[in-house]
């Protein structure tokens, strides 16, 4: 693909993968990129200076305070000029710094300056990755917008084996082109997307739901967007919020749901149903309830999906089935009965599936094949849920 005319700023952190970067940064000027390397003081003592700026054609930066330069504000000027914000090797001390707010140097300064979309690539001791510390601090990156790219698990320069070596070179130069060029194929089509648990009330205080996050249907209503799709999502509780420009209908029961997406349809192409709505309400109590004893009467809620699939006509409908057990047997029957063109299925019982989680596991189950995906974020199985769709 050809970068001619993109800015990509690179920092590099000090970790052994940093001569990794080296081909990270000569493929993109082989595509036509122009690259601008912040080395902190400890990557220089991996790969030296001299190294980048022959790679990149452009003087590297290590020093906050150089005066061996043309006078401006340095770190604003490349924050600015940046397209992309690419961190690679991301130590654990440059995302806890980063996720902090903490910017002690050019590079913690410049990438909190920038307005640029940023990917960060990862890479240190496995026990490191797996730490509540690094996973908390990556949680709240991601919460902010901030892609990542791993490596495969494998063995380590430190001798261990497991996750922790930053991602390949080329992976990296592929995703970096993938953002400053995302696919735009939904342009044009409508997206329903439903996220989140509702909410049934039994008085006005308690109320009966579940614990679903909203991540994931989130994640598929951003991918949307980023697509080109005109995004509507209907949403309960959720733990996260969608990118500015997704329309936002907030709901609360599982009626309000139902009559959202039901006055909606007409307009949508593609419907997604990713929310987790309550499959029965109670009569809510006009007042706090006391008794010492509580029995509750349930009704069935209405069937959103099977609902939609009996009038969706040409329109696509997805559906997702959280099992915890026979699962491609559960979500085959779900497919049928909500007359869907897939179903996105997913064992809850497994790590990494489970609620309020940033990976997942999923299968897709169509009338022609059943497609197992290994673990992957809600954010890549977003878009392969997407892919799907349009190749149905």
């Amino acid at each position: 693909m050809n970068l001619k005319g993109k800015n990509v700023v690179i920092g590099v952190t000090g970790g052994i993968a940093v001569y990794k970067v080296c081909e990270v940064v000569s493929s993109l000027r082989k595509r036509g990129a122009d690259v601008f390397v912040v080395m902190t003081k400890h990557a220089t003592e991996f790969v030296s200076p001299l190294t980048f700026e022959t790679l990149s054609n452009n003087r590297v930066v290590t020093d906050m305070f150089d005066r061996d330069r043309e006078w401006e504000v340095e770190h604003i000027s490349l924050a600015k000029k940046a397209d992309i914000f690419v961190v690679a090797p991301a130590t654990a001390n440059f995302v806890g710094k980063f996720a902090s707010g903490i910017a002690d140097d050019f590079l913690t300064t410049t990438v909190m300056a920038t307005k640029a979309p940023i990917l960060l690539a990862p890479a240190m001791n496995t026990g490191m990755m797996t730490s509540p510390a690094y996973e908390k601090n990556e949680s709240e990156l991601k919460a902010r917008g901030v892609e990542f790219i791993y490596g495969d698990s494998g063995f380590l320069a430190c001798g261990d084996t497991g996750k922790g070596r930053m991602a390949a070179p080329l992976d990296i130069v592929e995703k970096i082109e993938e953002i400053l060029f995302p696919v735009r194929d939904l342009e044009g089509k409508t997206v329903l997307v439903t996220a989140g648990a509702t909410r049934e009330p039994i008085d006005p205080v308690r109320f009966i739901t579940n614990r679903s996050s909203g991540k994931m249907g989130i994640a598929i209503a951003n991918a949307a967007l980023r697509r080109g799709a005109n995004v509507l999502l209907i949403k309960g509780t959720t733990s996260v919020l969608p990118d500015e420009g997704v329309k936002i209908i907030e709901v609360q029961t599982t009626l309000d749901m139902y009559n959202a997406v039901m006055d909606n349809l007409d307009s949508a192409d593609i419907i997604i149903k990713s929310a987790a709505p309550a499959d029965y309400r109670v009569d809510c109590a006009p007042q706090k309830i006391k008794s010492e004893k509580l029995t509750l009467e349930f009704v069935k809620n209405p069937d959103i999906a099977q609902a939609v699939g009996k009038v969706k006509g040409n329109k696509k409908l997805v559906v997702f089935s959280a099992e915890t057990e026979n699962l491609i047997e559960n979500a085959s029957k779900k497919l049928i009965k909500k007359n869907a063109d897939m179903v996105v299925a997913n064992d809850v019982t497994k790590q990494g599936a489970g609620f309020d989680v940033d990976t997942n596991i999923a299968s897709f189950i169509t009338k022609d094949a059943v497609i197992e995906l290994p673990i992957m974020t809600k954010t890549a199985l977003a878009d392969k849920i997407l892919d799907k769709v349009q190749s149905i």
